[in-house]
């Protein structure tokens, strides 16, 4: 298997697998939007075989603190071919997008997604519970990825996320 950045002809094979894995097309339009909007800042995905498995889309987001804006990002969706699941397809996915990020000098990043998977890659509900956010609650998790990472503020997701909520 190998990870790597998404490329234009890969862009129906991801609507599918978001399709699938969330039972609908909500996930695919997300990632299309952010897409089509500049928002998705890194688009990976799991080949196995010259088949893609799995998808994981990440996008900027900004954190309102006193007046300014600092840059953070958003972990969504993240989706793996059914018959893929449990072999350590999506923790690759994630790992590679951290490690992105970590040398890009990303300082934060944020999931909403069940605490117990997402605990393993450091992600936390306390971390994230100084943030105002429309995602707020027991599945709201952050990651710091630096030390200056932003401790708290009003997080504004990309345009392409008002129409899941």
């Amino acid at each position: 298997m190998i990870i790597r950045q998404e490329m234009p002809g890969d862009v129906m094979r991801i609507r599918d697998i978001l399709a699938a894995a969330f039972a609908g097309g909500q996930e695919a339009d997300l990632v299309d939007g952010l897409r089509r909007n500049g928002d998705l800042l890194l688009s990976l995905v799991a080949e196995d075989a010259g088949r893609l498995i799995g998808h994981v889309g990440f996008s900027r987001l900004w954190i309102g603190q006193a007046g300014r804006r600092s840059p953070g990002v958003s972990l969504a969706p993240l989706a793996v071919e059914a018959g893929h699941r449990r072999r350590g397809v999506g923790a690759a996915l994630v790992e590679a997008g951290h490690a992105w990020f970590r040398k890009t000098a990303e300082s934060i990043v944020f999931v909403l997604g069940d605490p117990a998977y997402y605990g393993r890659f450091g992600y936390s509900v306390p971390a994230a519970a100084a943030f105002d956010c429309v995602y707020a609650g027991p599945h709201f998790q952050a990651l710091a990825l630096t030390s200056r990472a932003p401790k708290s503020g009003v997080i504004g997701y990309a345009a392409a996320f008002d129409s899941l909520h």
